[in-house]
């Protein structure tokens, strides 16, 4: 009897195995044949699915951020407080986890390589400023920031902020662990917005 093969599955399988190529190995170790290798598929039925190496890894790419926004997306559907729901949110752009870990570690690979390619590359990719001035505007209009700060300055400080532990995490995760990046944001929020939003 034929095998039914689920297309979807298949690639999704690929991209997981060139995610933990990206990851064990960086950009340059994933060729082709190491990610054939890594999801158990021989060349020819990898490139079945994908044509080169760069639709290979745009398609990984997109997973990552197509993952860390569907967990988003949950978040601000839940009926909470504010405060508690901006701070949840911004947690899941940093590495609090053992897989957050692993998918800020390919996405840095993955940034590296390609502003040094010389190919177009967006420095807003990852969503991570839209996201910021999302919650902050959305904390100024109600009420939980503190009304003396200037939105636009914030929204770049804490920009900076959370691609600084990010980057922290990731050089040194010994010194900046998931307590301790969950203590900062929690922190730097509570500065900058009114006691009442999280008492």
């Amino acid at each position: 009897m034929t095998k039914i093969v689920d297309h979807d599955q298949r690639r999704l399988l690929i991209a997981e195995a060139a995610l933990r190529v990206i990851r064990q190995m960086g950009m340059k170790g994933a060729t082709v044949r190491n990610i054939a290798r890594e999801s158990g598929l021989s060349l020819g039925a990898l490139r079945h699915y994908f044509s080169t190496q760069d639709d290979l890894i745009d398609f990984s790419m997109r997973l990552v951020k197509e993952r860390a926004t569907a967990r988003i997306n949950k978040l601000i559907d839940l009926d909470i407080p504010l405060f508690p729901k901006v701070l949840r949110i911004l947690l899941e752009l940093l590495p609090t986890d053992d897989n957050k870990l692993a998918e800020m570690e390919v996405w840095f690979a993955y940034t590296a390589h390609y502003r040094s390619s010389g190919t177009a590359f967006d420095a807003e990719h990852d969503g991570v400023l839209d996201l910021v001035e999302r919650m902050l505007h959305s904390m100024k209009e109600s009420g939980v920031l503190r009304p003396e700060l200037d939105c636009a300055l914030e929204i770049e400080r804490l920009y900076a902020f959370i691609d600084g532990i990010a980057l922290h995490a990731f050089l040194d995760t010994k010194r900046v662990n998931y307590e301790q990046i969950t203590n900062l944001l929690t922190y730097h929020m509570k500065s900058i917005c009114t006691e009442e939003s999280f008492s």
